[in-house]
């Protein structure tokens, strides 16, 4: 088993985390599996909800923290899956990068389709083909797991959440996934990273705060400032004050707008896309009656794919039902490149 990955990370109101975990658990924990939660003796597993529930609630009250390990059938993919997750006391989240509440896949590679058997029929292997069908499988369960943790009732306790292939809550234009319970605040993901890059203050300290606080807090700083923000776009590689300042007065629809409209895919993907889809059908062909063309093993975590990934992943903006907002690439993508052009696109970035 590889090591744990991707994190995921929701931010709420410090009086509600131990409420926000305990309500994410049963919209994670697949039915009849067990659940263990660590106590003075160690590890204890139950397969009873409450009883998991109360001895978090014990854990957490005793500090500096209450979480569980379980497994969760993943929407996307139905696979089966181990996770870890544990939120904070308040004293204890001020010092913690990854905010008050935190969770992880137990197994990176697993989890990002590091390993693949894929059905080839009559046409060329191609590095390009395969790193997308793994982005392909896994871009649903990325967006589930976060859901399910961040928005796992109507309650709206978790304002903003993100996604990472780090244990560390970055600048949120750096995540491969952001979650906002309020589309109209998408900006925040904008400010915040500024906040995280100049002022150096961990993301969760400043996630709750307004937007004109944040604007505020961004006014602050000298004009003409800059933060330099790496992430694999080749059209600017820094932020200005000026720029997020502009784009905290842009009307949220507009924003977003122009956020859809820049999460197209490039040349590269879509020249991959006819070969993905033949790949897909012919190995679901196969599970599915087993019968069909041979399978070969594919390694989708090879220099050449990470590559690919990293510098082709479509993004995906997903508007929610409830009002909310997910944006997502792949984990060894940032959202970097597309905030950029569509700040370009706005005329927000000279």
């Amino acid at each position: 088993m590889s090591d744990s990955g991707p994190w995921f990370f929701a931010w709420c109101d410090a009086a509600e985390t131990l409420d926000a975990l305990l309500a994410a658990l049963p919209a994670l924990v697949h039915p009849g599996t067990r659940i263990g939660v660590m106590q003075d003796d160690g590890l204890s597993y139950t397969t009873s909800m409450d009883e998991a529930v109360a001895m978090i609630r014990t854990e957490f009250s005793e500090g500096p923290s209450g979480g569980a390990i379980f497994d969760v059938m993943l929407g996307g993919s139905k696979r089966l899956f181990g996770c870890s997750c544990d939120c904070y006391t308040e004293e204890a989240a001020r010092d913690i990068s990854a905010g008050p509440i935190d969770m992880s896949t137990c197994d990176q590679e697993g989890f990002l389709y590091s390993y693949l058997e894929l059905a080839w029929g009559r046409g060329p292997r191609s590095i390009e083909a395969e790193a997308a069908v793994a982005w392909h499988l896994l871009r649903d369960d990325l967006e589930d797991l976060l859901l399910r943790l961040c928005a796992p009732d109507a309650s709206g306790r978790v304002r903003t959440g993100a996604c990472a292939n780090t244990g560390d809550w970055i600048a949120p234009v750096r995540m491969c996934a952001t979650y906002n319970a309020d589309a109209r605040d998408i900006a925040r993901d904008l400010a915040l990273s500024w906040l995280q890059r100049h002022d150096k203050e961990m993301v969760s300290r400043n996630a709750g705060l307004s937007l004109e606080a944040l604007r505020a807090r961004v006014e602050a700083a000298p004009a003409g400032a800059r933060v330099p923000l790496k992430g694999g776009s080749e059209r600017a590689r820094s932020l200005s004050r000026e720029t997020v300042l502009k784009a905290l007065a842009t009307p949220p629809a507009t924003l977003l707008g122009a956020l859809e409209a820049a999460a197209v895919p490039d040349e590269a993907w879509r020249a991959a896309e006819p070969r993905v889809r033949e790949i897909l059908a012919l190995t679901s062909e196969i599970a599915e009656t087993g019968e069909g063309p041979p399978t070969w093993q594919v390694h989708t975590d090879t220099r050449a794919h990470v590559r690919f990934l990293r510098k082709h992943a479509p993004f995906h903006v997903r508007r929610l039902a409830g009002g909310g907002v997910i944006l997502a690439t792949h984990p060894f993508r940032s959202l970097w490149p597309l905030w950029v052009d569509a700040l370009f696109s706005l005329g927000l970035m000279p």
